[in-house]
């Protein structure tokens, strides 16, 4: 028996659900059932063949060293294109930080800023690891809850009456994870305008998905929509999902040069640098043909059509129709107080979710893990098949349903 007692600052927060999540489809899977598994996060394709070339010969070629804990030279160069060529602002080396992927850029921007009691604004739905990044950090998340009326985006009222003496970030997702959504150049603005009259407010954009996008707009960034706080905006963004590259672990930011100072500062003592091999491979990622985010993009937008399709047309669900990413967020409220075959009450959306995959073995995650119910969020990062075969079984099983 062990004596050891965690920090405190790890019993404040919890396993992610949606790891969780991926973890119990797994244990199914390997006792023996047939899952239709629409929880994973992650692309279906695989990376680039130029980008893993690119890798390839930097491992032949001997670029298997530390490199400078904000990244090689070739790789900023590649970021501040990237940011050049989509926002229109020209960053400089100062203005630059890389980790292993966005999550850790994120956590240290977190662990760099936050004293016990400040407080982060964080829009719900969110991100399942914001606010136990948060948390973990000595800080208080403040969830911030949207409207569907308002496609779950936050009005600049709602995040106005949110700000306090206390607030020292707010995280703004967009395309959303969980729900795809984007907001608009005038939308940006608007809330540009309230972070100016509070200078105390700095806001973290995770922009992590924002070159998938299925309409006609493109993502439009806090920095570019708003240059009168610019110098208070942290931009987020990282090669895992636009080039299907999740396990080779590359995030960056770019903003203040004092935030990204403090944000190395503790890189250079924790993993002192991504990867080099990693690094090589992002800057061709970043600066490469582009022709697989568009080929990918065109796939998703099929698959998110048909989903849209499929779901909406059984009773009692209403689908998010997303902009961007690859998920669907699915309101099931009208699942909530029907029956099941077994005489039991599905009460909320876990009931939901567990129903879904104990009675249909398709495994989806409840909204309640992403501070929104009553809702469920699928992946259509999957084939059209799976997507086909999910619906038509959560079909069948919302049937039995009294």
């Amino acid at each position: 028996m062990t004596d050891f007692v965690p920090a405190k600052r790890v019993q404040r927060i919890k396993e992610s659900p949606s790891t969780a999540a991926a973890g119990r489809v797994r244990e199914l899977k390997a006792s023996g059932w047939q899952i239709i598994d629409l929880t994973v996060g992650e692309p279906d394709f695989d990376t680039p063949e130029n980008v893993k070339a690119e890798g390839i010969r930097a491992i032949r070629e001997g670029e298997t060293k530390y490199t400078a804990v904000n990244g090689t030279v070739r790789l900023r160069e590649a970021i501040r294109e990237r940011m050049l060529r989509t926002t229109g602002i020209e960053y400089r080396d100062d203005q630059i930080s890389v980790g292993g992927g966005g999550k850790q850029v994120i956590y240290l921007t977190f662990t760099a800023s936050l004293d016990a009691g400040d407080e982060v604004i964080i829009p719900s739905p969110y991100w399942v690891s914001y606010p136990d990044m948060v948390a973990a950090n000595d800080g208080t998340p403040v969830i911030l809850h949207t409207s569907p009326e308002n496609r779950h985006k936050v009005t600049p009222d709602e995040l106005r009456a949110a700000i306090t003496p206390r607030t020292k970030w707010l995280v703004l997702n967009a395309p959303s994870n969980p729900t795809g959504v984007l907001y608009s150049r005038s939308e940006l603005e608007a809330i540009g305008r309230v972070i100016e009259d509070n200078p105390h407010v700095r806001v973290l954009t995770d922009e992590i998905y924002d070159e998938i996008i299925f309409g006609d707009d493109r993502a439009v960034s806090l920095a570019e929509a708003a240059p009168a706080i610019r110098d208070r905006v942290l931009t987020v963004n990282g090669v895992s999902k636009s080039y299907a590259m999740t396990g080779w672990r590359l995030g960056y930011a770019v903003g203040d040069p004092a935030v990204i100072k403090a944000i190395n500062l503790l890189q250079s003592q924790t993993s002192s640098c991504p990867s080099s091999i990693t690094q090589a491979a992002a800057a061709e990622a970043l600066t490469g043909d582009q022709s697989f985010v568009h080929r990918s993009v065109a796939v998703y937008r099929e698959r998110r059509d048909r989903a849209v399709e499929l779901l909406g047309a059984i009773g009692g669900l209403w689908p998010v129709v997303p902009d961007g990413a690859f998920y669907l967020f699915v309101d099931c409220a009208g699942l909530i107080g029907r029956t099941t075959p077994s005489g039991a009450v599905l009460e909320n959306d876990q009931d939901v979710t567990m129903f879904l995959l104990d009675e249909a073995s398709v495994a989806v995650i409840q909204g309640s893990a992403y501070g929104a119910s009553a809702f469920f969020r699928m992946s259509f990062a999957t084939s059209i098949e799976t997507i086909e075969a999910g619906a038509a079984a959560i079909r069948d099983a919302v049937d039995t349903l009294s």
